[in-house]
């Protein structure tokens, strides 16, 4: 599995609207056959930063997400709202595909 992690921090007039600007690129790689999850979040302690979550089946299926059309457009649309160059983790993690289960926790009752 490849999982990325990438950390935006956006212009303040485009905070929010950020998640619709992103919207037909998030649902576009969603359908990808290798995706496996494609996920945003906004910082509680920063409005202005989002951190995308995302992972694929393998190597082939993230090099299909790159070179594919709505990634060229996705990075388009987020170039004139991105305030600075974002940060990544990009990680292959052998023999897991997908979520576990956190053993640690479990809800009561």
């Amino acid at each position: 599995m490849i999982f990325i992690a990438v950390r935006f921090t956006v212009r303040p007039d485009s905070a929010d609207t950020w998640l619709s600007l992103v919207g037909p690129f998030t649902e576009a790689t969603r359908a990808e056959p290798g995706n496996l999850f494609f996920d945003w979040s906004r910082s509680v302690d920063d409005p202005n930063r989002f951190t995308l979550l995302e992972a694929f089946t393998d190597e082939a299926a993230g090099a299909a997400h790159v070179g594919s059309e709505h990634f060229r457009a996705g990075l388009a649309a987020m170039a004139g709202a991105v305030a600075e160059t974002p940060e990544i983790i990009n990680v292959n993690v052998p023999d897991q595909h997908g979520w576990g289960l956190m053993t640690e926790l479990s809800p009561q009752g």
